[in-house]
């Protein structure tokens, strides 16, 4: 091999170990800018949210700038929606998304005559600046943080502990969608069966999830039991005797009366059929045998 073969193979072995090096995360040399993917920048959280997720107080951030390991930093978004930056002091990125947040940092940097032209990554770690209220008939009512989006209406009831045993079976959803108000109502059982999967919504910010007490009827007169009693879907007047431990040795299936509010606010009675449905506040009075 003569002195030109080696001076050619030698540099061909160097170029390689340099593009090899390069490849693995090593410094680009100036003349050979080659900027790494966004998922390389940093660690991704583990689930991060859409495009269209605002930045919110509480949410917890990791900032990093592409070969500025000294610029990389965890905050936490404060109340009035800034962070603390090195280098320019406080940055406002409440109610902006990740890729506007990531273009006013590095606007600040570059107008602070630090870097030319800086590439910053923000990562979202931890969402707590959205929140969501579940009220009414449910085992821990409260506010609950969306920890990340696409959060649906199902889950939240289950963040919630589910409903109670006097929880009504619709479950009401209201917020705003696109500055409107917002309500819609959803069959609870319905939800969970997986029979209408359209009716499990993605929750929003301020979005209240409401679960009332369940509708009631009443049973009174020769009842084993008498008192106040859930409607079940579909219930019967002879399904509701015997919810009330049926009628008493004294009493008669076949003499009811039936007190049911009407239209305009009045009580009606009437002589039930057993197969009549029960409506809510209804009230069946079981009155004594004649024999």
């Amino acid at each position: 091999m003569n002195t030109t073969q080696r001076i050619v193979i030698g540099a061909l072995a160097s170029a390689f170990a340099v593009s090899a090096f390069a490849q693995a995360g090593g410094p680009v040399r100036a003349g050979t800018p080659q900027a790494p993917a966004r998922s390389a920048a940093a660690p991704a959280s583990a689930q991060q949210p859409g495009p269209e997720y605002k930045l919110g107080p509480g949410d917890s951030i990791r900032v990093q700038v592409f070969q500025n390991p000294d610029l990389t930093v965890e905050a936490r978004v404060s109340e009035n929606g800034s962070i603390r930056y090195p280098l320019i002091g406080s940055v406002q990125i409440g109610g902006l998304s990740i890729g506007e947040a990531e273009k006013r940092i590095a606007d600040a940097l570059v107008r602070g005559g630090y870097l030319k032209s800086p590439q910053v990554n923000l990562n979202l770690l931890q969402v707590r600046g959205n929140q969501v209220a579940v009220l009414g008939q449910v085992q821990k009512p409260g506010r609950f943080p969306l920890e990340t989006t696409g959060v649906r209406a199902s889950e939240m009831l289950a963040a919630a502990g589910g409903v109670t045993q006097d929880g009504d079976d619709v479950l009401v959803v209201t917020g705003s969608r696109n500055g409107q108000q917002f309500r819609k109502a959803i069959d609870i059982p319905s939800l969970f069966a997986g029979t209408r999967p359209e009716d499990d919504i993605v929750v929003q910010d301020g979005d209240t999830l409401y679960v009332s007490r369940a509708p009631v009827f009443y049973i009174y007169g020769e009842a084993q039991r008498p008192g106040p009693y859930r409607v079940q879907r579909n219930m019967t007047v002879m399904q509701a005797l015997a919810a009330g431990g049926g009628v008493t040795p004294r009493g008669s299936e076949n003499r009811l009366k039936l007190h049911r509010p009407g239209p305009d606010g009045r009580i009606v009675e009437t002589t039930p059929r057993l197969t009549d449905l029960v409506q809510p506040n209804d009230v069946i009075y079981v009155r004594e045998s004649l024999f």
